[in-house]
């Protein structure tokens, strides 16, 4: 079997994707992995992830890709930092597990205060999640509690995961119609970057609303950028209905979008900020930053409400430590905006270039490519494939093909993906 012996590597496609083992491994899984989900779609196979590294992805066929999804913006340092592989094992070589909300361990203490001193929220304290729909359970269970109200406003479109609290304010019909049933009434929505006096009027007009959830960019539904100073205009309408704000960062934070967090783009404090994806650099943690005196009101006696058996999992909170790590002392953000600038300059030109193209948007290493349709947008993803690049489609109609490459892409194969994506485009 190859091995990845670097992580910047030129693709190489041996087979045509999805291989003959690949092929072989997908029918076995669609046998064994229930349908709700296994993603393996219509074709009944996928490319199956054997190795990766750095900016490189190896199939189980020898292929080798340039990925551009960065493992759903989770390998924003890359794929295996040798730096994390490190904290991994030795902390793996110590105590694997714990016991979550019972015994702490000093990992846990350490990321508990890097976070609440990165984060730009007041007087901070930080609430562990497993995973980043948990994370916004407990944001959204916070400004409930804390408010004693009972309404939410979200915006569309937008996506905050797929548990139940978290569907509700994700906005993709498709996730949410199974279980509109159980939903709470009092979710409200408006269009994600609407005037700023039809978020001032709706607060008024409800003001049983605790709090406001948004994505300071749209990430997986389209990766919208808001107006110039909408998220200002947005922390002032909070403020003054006295409505708690929620930074759903899970996808654009830890640097992705040229700062650490995206709302230090308008210099927007949150009162409560979700992460997780790329925090622990490949292992699941999410985490809540949040204003002291809004976790006040979790205090109770008895067992803890809101917790789980891997809550800041020693090993998970080691990889988180080094890849905080690694992205101040590789001065990550600032990376992603300056090849941010390079690669918006370059994209801007693609709807000129195929008919094909409406429209391109994005922020730091966090782009969108816009298609006419939805065959179109799966058509590139394909091509891109068989060319070895790895893309995504995205937003609510499909038809947005998603550029997130890993931070830490060299300039050389970023261009050279870019390359391939702009020959792809001529193609379909």
């Amino acid at each position: 079997m190859a091995r990845l012996r670097r992580g910047d590597l030129p693709p190489r496609i041996l087979h045509p994707p999805p291989g003959p083992v690949s092929r072989r491994l997908s029918r076995q899984l669609d046998r064994y992995e229930a349908p709700g989900i296994n993603t393996l779609g219509s074709t009944g196979s996928s490319i199956v992830w054997q190795e990766a590294r750095g900016s490189n992805v190896l199939d189980v066929d020898g292929n080798r890709y340039l990925d551009l999804t960065s493992g759903f913006g989770v390998a924003a340092v890359g794929h295996r930092h040798p730096k994390v592989v490190t904290a991994v094992r030795n902390q793996a070589g110590d105590l694997i597990h714990g016991l979550a909300d019972v015994h702490a361990h000093p990992l846990r203490l350490e990321l508990a205060r890097r976070l609440a001193r990165l984060a730009p929220v007041n007087n901070a304290q930080v609430f562990f999640a497993v995973s980043g729909s948990d994370a916004i359970e407990v944001a959204l269970k916070t400004a409930l509690l804390s408010t004693g109200r009972s309404g939410v406003l979200a915006f569309e479109p937008a996506y905050h995961g797929l548990s139940l609290g978290a569907l509700q304010v994700t906005s993709r019909p498709h996730f949410r119609y199974p279980f509109a049933a159980h939903f709470h009434s009092n979710i409200y929505r408006l269009p994600y970057g609407c005037p700023s006096p039809e978020i001032d009027n709706q607060l008024r007009s409800h003001p049983d609303t605790a709090c406001v959830i948004v994505e300071p960019v749209v990430g997986r539904e389209g990766v919208l950028v808001p107006p110039a100073g909408w998220l200002r205009d947005l922390r002032q309408a909070c403020t003054e209905h006295g409505v708690l704000l929620i930074a759903d960062e899970i996808f654009t934070g830890c640097g992705r979008t040229g700062y650490w967090f995206a709302v230090e783009n308008e210099t927007v404090k949150p009162d409560l900020l979700c992460c997780g994806k790329a925090l622990a650099g490949g292992l699941p943690i999410a985490a809540v930053v949040g204003r002291r005196s809004l976790f006040a009101a979790w205090e109770c006696q008895g067992e803890a409400l809101h917790t789980g058996t891997f809550v800041a999992h020693p090993v998970s909170c080691a990889a988180a430590l080094a890849t905080l790590d690694i992205i101040k002392s590789e001065r990550l953000p600032r990376r992603a905006a300056r090849l941010g600038r390079m690669v918006g300059k370059r994209l801007r030109t693609w709807p000129r270039r195929s008919a094909a193209v409406l429209s391109v948007r994005g922020r730091g290493l966090l782009w969108a490519v816009e298609l006419s349709d939805r065959t179109a947008a799966h058509r590139l993803t394909d091509t891109l494939a068989g060319q070895g690049v790895l893309a995504l489609t995205g937003g609510p109609e499909g038809r947005v093909v998603q550029l997130v490459p890993p931070l830490v892409i060299t300039e050389s194969l970023l261009w050279r993906a870019l390359e391939i994506v702009e020959s792809s485009l001529d193609e379909i």
